[in-house]
């Protein structure tokens, strides 16, 4: 009986840390079944395989976004000779985007 009880609570810690765990996958599947919206039959399931081969899970995404430094610097060079009240709103919009 008591191995019985071990078992099952063990289980329940073994299951339980899987449904917390975050899976890229399992958010990578949810941002594309959202994204294929009311799509049916073969054109869903061409559009979920394509999305989901995609190299782009949402870590990866962030890990692409250029720093601030760099951003401040692209937006530097693209100021090029502009000065005073016109270059800060330039690079003000720039370093939105």
């Amino acid at each position: 009986m008591k191995l019985m009880a071990a078992m099952v609570a063990g289980l329940f810690l073994c299951c339980g840390s899987a449904l917390a765990a975050d899976n890229p996958q399992q958010n990578k599947m949810a941002s594309c079944n959202k994204d294929a919206g009311d799509k049916k039959g073969d054109e869903r399931k061409k559009f979920m395989s394509e999305c989901l081969k995609k190299d782009g899970a949402p870590a990866k995404a962030e890990a692409k976004k250029p720093t601030q430094q760099e951003k401040m610097a692209a937006c530097n060079k693209d100021a090029g000779e502009k000065k005073g009240d016109e270059r800060k709103k330039f690079m003000s919009e720039c370093l939105k985007k």
